[in-house]
């Protein structure tokens, strides 16, 4: 349902995350989270353009977190690559549907739920997350533990 630009864009947000304030490569990034170092350059343009990520040039330069990752949301991440999009008018474009049909209304509930769930998501829930940490952990074997010390 979510598309690979937001998959690759959460990889590369987790991992800076596990950073705490320290930059990393785009190289190292695409190393780490496996994706291809062209697509995480796109990734990350967009990441920057919704000031969730800063950019620093220079041989120590790279990315970081532009803000802790408590008041970044999911929603927040997915909104900055591909935003999901909501059901508003008939998508058959029937104008004798003034409102949603049950289906279409259906799904367009199912979306809002969606989106309430990762509006409601930080970034650091999803690394703190019991039992979920640790799945991460294994998808990013390099990625330290967020301790909730470490951004509290």
């Amino acid at each position: 349902m979510l598309s690979q630009s937001v998959e690759y864009a959460l990889r590369a947000m987790s991992h800076l995350a596990t950073k705490q304030g320290s930059s990393a490569s785009a190289l190292a990034i695409s190393q780490i989270t496996r994706v291809p170092h062209g697509y995480l350059s796109k990734i990350m343009r967009s990441l920057v353009r919704a000031n969730l990520v800063r950019s620093f040039r220079g041989p120590n330069g790279g990315f970081v977190l532009a803000r802790d990752p408590t008041g970044i949301t999911v929603l927040d991440i997915v909104n900055a690559v591909d935003p999901i999009k909501r059901i508003l008018s008939c998508p058959l474009d029937n104008p004798l549907h003034m409102t949603l049909c049950p289906l279409h209304k259906c799904l367009d509930d199912a979306v809002q739920r969606m989106q309430d769930v990762f509006r409601s998501t930080t970034l650091a829930s999803v690394l703190d997350a019991a039992g979920h940490a640790g799945a991460c952990r294994s998808l990013f074997p390099m990625m330290p533990t967020l301790r909730k010390e470490d951004h509290a």
